[in-house]
């Protein structure tokens, strides 16, 4: 029996007060801090074209008060690239091992 997926839902309100809506892919944990890759979810999903580019974001997760989770960007062009790449990484091999069932 095939498991239903369901995606793990991110709402993220921007410093402008603007509310932005992301499908959480995956979270790693390095030395440097934990981070997200998140997908972006537009409105209206059947606007999507079959050819659109799959992208993603990648965030810094820092701990707010109490229960609160702050998202940020990563400003450090090598910090970027190297999170980045583990993250497609394990995309990849994600994407490997659905292709092989």
């Amino acid at each position: 029996m095939e498991e239903e997926y369901t995606p793990d839902i991110v709402s993220v309100i921007d410093e402008e007060g603007k509310e932005h809506v992301f499908e959480e892919l995956d979270r790693i944990e390095t030395e440097n801090g934990l981070y997200i890759a998140l997908c972006p979810l537009p409105e209206n999903p059947a606007a999507i074209p079959e050819d659109a580019d799959d992208e993603f974001i990648v965030l810094r997760v820092i701990p707010g008060e109490g229960d609160e989770v702050v998202l940020e960007p990563i400003e450090d062009d090598d910090e970027y690239d190297e999170i980045g790449h583990i993250f497609l990484d394990r995309f990849a091999e994600m994407f490997a091992d659905d292709e092989e069932e």
